[in-house]
């Protein structure tokens, strides 16, 4: 591999790897927008907080988000309602919430009053340690 191409290589893992760091980072905000209804169909399940993603099966940082909400939806059942609303397929998903950009992870109580919001990917770590910070402990009783 000659020298040029090796920087060409080196110059998009570099910027592939700002892009996840931008998404994971970027997009924190604590607004105090109203807070949107379970979409059409969907009761606030008692006693449940509710992590609500909206995104699209297109967006590459949405696709980001699938496995961790798929963890997150199977080891916190029971504890956690985890949901996926497709903006382009439920467009008024988006105007309800407010949604500028994708993917967004709502956070709500009980409820329903959402506490948190955070656009971009947002990783299973950081998404647990936000629900601490918010007060929830999601560890299972003994």
């Amino acid at each position: 591999m000659k020298t040029a191409e090796r920087v060409v290589v080196v110059a998009a893992l570099v910027a592939a790897v700002v892009l996840v760091l931008a998404f994971k980072r970027g997009g924190r905000t604590t607004d105090a927008r109203p807070t949107a209804s379970p979409t059409k169909g969907q009761a606030v399940e008692a006693g449940l907080p509710r992590l609500v993603d909206l995104g699209a099966s297109t967006c590459i940082p949405c696709k980001m988000m699938v496995p961790v909400l798929e963890e997150l939806k199977a080891e916190y059942a029971g504890r956690l309602r985890v949901e996926f609303v497709d903006v382009r397929e439920n467009p008024d998903a988006a105007a309800d919430y407010g949604i500028q950009l994708i993917p967004t992870q709502i956070f709500q109580d009980a409820s329903g009053k959402e506490l948190f919001r955070h656009e971009g990917f947002m990783s299973k770590e950081d998404i647990l340690a936000e629900w601490a910070e918010l007060g929830f402990s999601l560890a299972r009783s003994p």
